[in-house]
C-alpha cells in the first residue's frame, strides 16, 4: 500500500482544468487520482487500494503491473523505441506469426486501438469484396472513431450522425428481450433468419461484410445461443460475405479461450483485436484477416496506414502479454473461476428482487437489473441512470471496488488473475449494493 500523496486534490483539479475527459460533461467529472496498481488492484491518492473489477476498461487482464510485460517493454526501449510502419522487426514477426497460430487466420495489420482495427477491417472487406455495405448491430459498439461509431448501434453514435454510408443494422441475440417476443424453446433463431431477409431486401451484392463483436460487451454482455455463430457462418457463407469478429473486449483470456467465437466452432474471415493483445500496457490493436483476404492484397493495393502501425514497445508488450497468458494457465483458471462465478450470479439472480437477468461467459459477466421481474422493466430508462443505480454505484465506490455500471447494467469483469478470495470480496460488496436497490424498489432481500 503507498503513502497518501501530498498533492492529490491538485492534481485532480489541475487534471480538471487542463484536459478534457471523455464520454462526459466536463462538470460533472470527479476522476480518481490513479497512483499505481499490483495485481487486483489499483491504488489512487489518497493511499487506498481498489479492487479493480471492471479491469480498467475490461483491459487489464494479466492484472496490474505484471513485471514480465513490464521487462519486456523495458528491454524493447533499451533496444529500440520507433520503427517507422514500412520496416521489418523482430517483434513485428513475433507477434504476425502467434496471432496467426491462436486465431487459425493469416496475416496480420497493426493498428494502436479497437477503434482503428474496426475502421480498417471495414475498409479492407470492402476492398477485397469491392461491395460497400456492413451489416451491423443494434446493441453493438466498434469504437469512438467516425466509421467504427457509426458502426455501432450504441446511443453514443447519434451526436455524430449521419456518420459514413453503408452502414445497415439488424437485432441481436438478446434472449432475455427477445426482439422477436420468442423464449429460447420457442426460438428459430429469429436473430439470424431475419437477417437473411435484411441481405435479401439490401441486395446481397452490396453487401461486403457482417461485423459482431464475438460476445457483445458495453451494451449488455449478450451471449448468444450455442447455435448462432455455426447459423451465422452459414449465411454469411452462402451470399458470399464476410464474418468480422470484433474480439477488442471479448477476446484474449476474457471468456477462457482466445477468441469468444471459438466456444462455438467457428472461423470469422477478420479479426479485431486490441485491450487484451496487450492488456492495456501499451496502445495496440489488430486486423487479423484470412489467408485468402492476405492473398488478395499481395497482388492488389492495401489502402490505409498508420504512423505508429507496429511499434515496436507496443509489439514487445503483446508478444510478452500473450505469453504470460499460456505460461501461468489464466485461461484454464479462468474457466474454472468463472464457473465459480456463474455460480454465485445464479443465486444473486434467485434471491435479489433487483437482478432480472445474469449472463456469463468466464470473467466476462453482467448483471442486469430491473424495478419488476414479471415485468422486466429496466431499472434505469435506455441511455439514462436512476436513483438506484446512482446508490449501488456509491455503496461500491464507498467500499473502494471499482465496477462499470452503466444503464441498468452492472458488468463483473475482474483481471484474469484474480484470486477466488479477492472475487469474494468483490461479491460481497456487490450483494451488499443490490439488497440496498431492493430497499429502495421496495423488494426487501429475501431470507437465506
Amino acid at each position: 500500500m503507498p503513502d497518501p500523496h501530498p498533492d492529490t486534490h491538485d492534481i485532480i483539479q489541475a487534471n480538471r482544468d487542463h484536459t478534457l475527459f471523455s464520454w462526459s460533461v466536463q462538470t460533472q467529472t470527479n476522476p480518481i487520482h490513479m497512483t499505481g496498481g499490483k495485481g487486483s488492484h489499483f491504488f489512487d491518492g489518497d493511499g487506498n487500494a481498489w479492487l479493480d473489477f471492471s479491469s480498467q476498461l475490461i483491459n487489464i487482464n494479466v492484472g496490474h503491473q505484471h513485471p514480465a510485460v513490464l521487462d519486456a517493454i523495458k528491454a524493447q526501449v533499451d533496444t529500440m523505441c520507433f520503427a517507422g510502419p514500412s520496416f521489418a522487426t523482430d517483434v513485428r514477426a513475433q507477434l504476425g506469426q502467434k496471432l496467426r497460430e491462436v486465431t487459425g487466420l493469416g496475416k496480420s495489420f497493426f493498428t494502436l486501438g479497437g477503434s482503428e482495427a474496426n475502421e480498417n477491417a471495414m475498409k479492407m472487406a470492402r476492398l477485397y469484396t469491392g461491395r460497400d455495405k456492413i451489416i451491423t448491430r443494434y446493441r453493438s459498439y466498434h469504437g469512438a472513431t467516425m466509421g467504427s461509431m457509426t458502426a455501432s448501434g450504441d446511443p453514443r453514435r447519434w451526436p455524430v450522425e449521419p456518420g459514413v454510408p453503408g452502414i445497415v443494422r439488424a437485432f441481436d441475440p438478446y434472449c432475455y428481450r427477445c426482439s422477436f417476443g420468442k423464449t429460447p424453446d420457442s426460438c428459430g433463431r429469429e436473430c439470424v433468419s431475419h437477417i437473411e431477409e435484411i441481405i435479401q431486401m439490401e441486395g446481397p451484392h452490396t453487401i461486403a461484410a457482417i461485423m459482431v463483436e464475438g460476445i457483445t460487451g458495453s451494451n449488455g454482455l449478450l451471449v448468444p445461443p450455442d447455435d448462432y455463430y455455426p447459423k451465422l457462418r452459414a449465411l454469411c457463407d452462402k451470399y458470399g460475405i464476410l464474418l468480422i469478429d470484433d474480439e477488442v473486449m471479448s477476446g484474449f483470456g476474457r471468456t477462457g479461450t482466445w477468441l469468444a467465437t471459438q466456444h462455438y466452432g467457428i472461423k470469422p474471415d477478420i479479426v479485431t483485436c486490441a485491450k487484451g493483445l496487450t492488456s492495456g500496457y501499451m496502445p495496440l490493436g489488430a486486423v487479423v484477416v484470412s489467408d485468402a483476404i492476405a492473398d488478395y492484397f499481395e497482388t492488389h493495393f492495401l489502402a490505409g496506414g498508420l504512423t505508429y502501425s507496429g511499434h515496436p514497445v507496443s509489439l514487445a508488450a503483446a508478444v510478452a502479454n500473450l505469453k504470460v497468458y499460456e505460461d501461468e494457465g489464466l485461461f484454464e483458471h479462468t474457466r474454472e473461476l468463472g464457473a465459480y462465478l456463474g455460480q454465485r450470479l445464479e443465486a444473486m439472480k434467485a434471491r435479489y428482487a433487483c437482478v432480472g437477468d445474469v449472463r456469463y461467459k468466464g470473467l466476462f459477466s453482467v448483471i442486469e437489473l430491473v424495478r419488476d421481474k414479471a415485468t422486466k422493466e429496466p431499472l434505469a430508462p435506455f441511455n439514462g441512470t436512476s436513483p438506484e443505480m446512482g446508490r449501488l454505484a456509491a455503496h461500491l465506490k464507498s467500499r473502494h471496488v471499482y465496477a462499470y455500471s452503466r444503464f441498468n447494467f452492472l458488468w463483473v469483469c475482474p483481471p484474469l488473475v484474480v484470486t477466488r478470495e479477492e472475487l469474494d470480496e468483490g461479491l460481497a460488496a456487490y450483494e451488499e449494493a443490490l439488497a440496498l436497490v431492493d430497499e429502495m424498489i421496495g423488494s426487501p432481500v429475501a431470507a437465506d
